[in-house]
């Protein structure tokens, strides 16, 4: 939301409280008190909605990586596992070649 738009919904919002409270009491100082608070309250949902939006994407960022641990935890193709054998076996031959050879 651009700054500009959040000005204006924040003002509209304290200036219909404002009026609100000055047609229900016609005080000036009720009106005070009452668009103060609505305001401390503005600030308080901003900083609470900005906390669980830290505590959503740390969850989320837990979660990717749980993901990623399972992934690299699956078990090996049989495609893998045999060639792995293979390229021992054929080790182990040049290694046994070598220790024959003087």
């Amino acid at each position: 939301m651009p700054f500009r738009i959040f000005c204006r919904v924040l003002g509209m919002v304290l200036c219909s409280t404002a009026l609100t409270a000055y047609f229900a009491s016609h005080s000036i100082g009720t009106v005070v008190v009452t668009t103060l608070t609505c305001s401390l309250l503005l600030q308080l949902a901003y900083f609470a909605s900005v906390l669980f939006l830290i505590w959503r994407t740390g969850c989320v960022s837990r979660a990717g990586q749980r993901a990623e641990h399972f992934d690299s935890c699956k078990e090996p193709d049989l495609d893998e596992v045999t060639n792995e054998s293979a390229n021992l076996l054929q080790r182990d031959k040049m290694l046994a070649i070598s220790l024959l050879l003087p």
